[in-house]
C-alpha cells in the first residue's frame, strides 16, 4: 500500500537549501523538542496535510528545472518509510541529489531507529545534517542549524563544489495564503534574527486576519 507523508510544507524550486535548484518539503511532528528550535509549529504531533508519497513526489519535480531535493522538518526519520518512497519515486523520473536533516545522530538512527524504513531512506540520502539543534552553538554560517551537528556526506555525489559548514547562510520568505489569508513561508536556514522576525510578522497577519 502506497505511504502518506504528513507534510508541513512544500517548496518547489530553492537555492537556499543546498547545491542546486531544490525542492524542499518540511513534515510534521518531532518528538525531540529542541529548544529555540527553528521551526516550532512544525514541532506537534498533528495531522497537517497528508499526501501520497507519489502525489509529493510528483509535485517536488513539476519544476523541469529541479535538480535536487532536501528533506527537513519537523523531523523525517519519523516518517522515513513514506520519505523513502518519494525518493524513489522522484529518482525514477529524475537524477536528483538528495540532503536530509535529522535532529538525531546517524549512530542512533542505525542502533535504534525512530520509525520503520529509516535504512530504506538513509540508503537514498546523499547528505545528511544530523543532530540536535543546540541554538548555543548556532553560528550562523553554512547549512547546518548549530556547530555540533555533522554534515555526513553518505554518498561522493555532493562533496565538492558546495561549503555545507562554513558558507554564507541565504533565506528567503515566501508569501502564500489566499484573498481573505496572508501565509509566510522561510525557506534556507535563517542568519541571526531572521526567523524571530519573520514569526512576529506571522503572527501580527494571524492577528490583524482574526486567526
Amino acid at each position: 500500500m502506497a505511504a502518506n507523508v504528513n507534510v508541513a510544507a512544500i517548496c518547489v524550486g530553492t537555492r537556499n537549501l543546498g547545491p542546486g535548484w531544490r525542492s524542499a518539503v518540511w513534515v510534521q511532528g518531532c518528538p525531540l523538542r529542541c529548544p529555540e528550535c527553528l521551526a516550532p509549529e512544525w514541532i506537534p504531533d498533528r495531522v497537517a496535510n497528508l499526501v501520497p508519497a507519489g502525489d509529493l513526489a510528483a509535485e517536488l519535480i513539476a519544476d523541469p528545472a529541479v535538480d535536487g531535493l532536501t528533506f527537513s522538518g519537523g523531523e523525517p526519520m519519523m516518517q522515513a518509510a513514506g520519505l523513502a518512497e518519494v525518493a524513489r519515486e522522484v529518482r525514477r523520473a529524475r537524477d536528483v541529489s538528495l540532503i536530509c536533516f535529522t535532529g538525531f545522530t546517524l549512530r542512533r538512527l542505525k542502533e535504534r531507529p525512530p520509525s520503520a524504513g529509516v535504512a530504506d531512506l538513509l540508503s537514498e540520502v546523499d547528505v545528511l545534517v544530523d543532530g540536535p539543534y543546540l541554538a548555543v552553538r548556532n553560528d550562523g554560517r553554512g547549512l547546518r542549524g548549530s556547530t555540533n551537528q555533522q554534515v555526513r556526506h553518505l554518498t561522493d555525489r555532493l562533496a565538492e563544489g558546495f561549503d555545507f559548514e562554513h558558507g554564507p547562510r541565504t533565506a528567503e520568505v515566501r508569501v502564500g495564503g489566499d484573498d481573505e489569508f496572508v501565509e509566510l513561508m522561510l525557506v534556507g536556514v535563517p542568519p541571526h534574527g531572521m526567523a524571530a522576525t519573520v514569526g512576529e510578522i506571522s503572527r501580527r497577519i494571524e492577528r490583524e486576519n482574526g486567526r
